[in-house]
């Protein structure tokens, strides 16, 4: 080891008693080997300090979950509303029939991202989202 704290450890050595014994001679005693253990005490050091608090771990995932399921579902039902919106208005002008059904073929395919979304296929529904939006940029094209 090059002695800086920045550098990286062998990762052979985990036990700083191990660590201690490797740099003394092959037949010392790690260190605190001639103190007796103390069997009447019970040994505190297998619990955690904070057992009766529960893991964050799963509580994170659950919430990250859903607040994917949350915007997958309100990201789709805004583009779909936006595609059904420029589809009406498109229907008005005068513009080629195939502009208001590009627009309503995204908004449908929007929609149905939003029903995947709000039932936890997420990674779907941000597929179609892209898929709708492309559609309704392609039928703005044809205008």
């Amino acid at each position: 080891m090059s002695g800086r704290a920045d550098s990286d450890t062998d990762p052979e050595i985990t036990d700083p008693g191990a660590a201690a014994a490797q740099d003394t001679e092959p037949d010392a005693e790690p260190i605190g080997a001639d103190e007796p253990d103390d069997t009447d005490e019970p040994d505190d050091t297998d619990e955690p300090d904070d057992a009766d608090e529960p893991d964050d771990g799963a509580g994170d995932a659950a919430e990250g979950a859903r607040r994917a399921r949350w915007t997958a579902a309100g990201t789709g039902t805004v583009l779909a509303l936006a595609g059904l919106a420029a589809a009406l208005l498109r229907l008005t002008r005068s513009a080629p029939a195939l502009v208001p059904a590009a627009y309503a073929g995204g908004a449908a395919v929007c929609a149905g991202a939003a029903v995947l979304g709000s039932r936890g296929r997420t990674r779907r529904a941000l597929w179609l989202l892209i898929a709708g939006a492309m559609v309704m940029a392609l039928g703005d094209q044809f205008d």
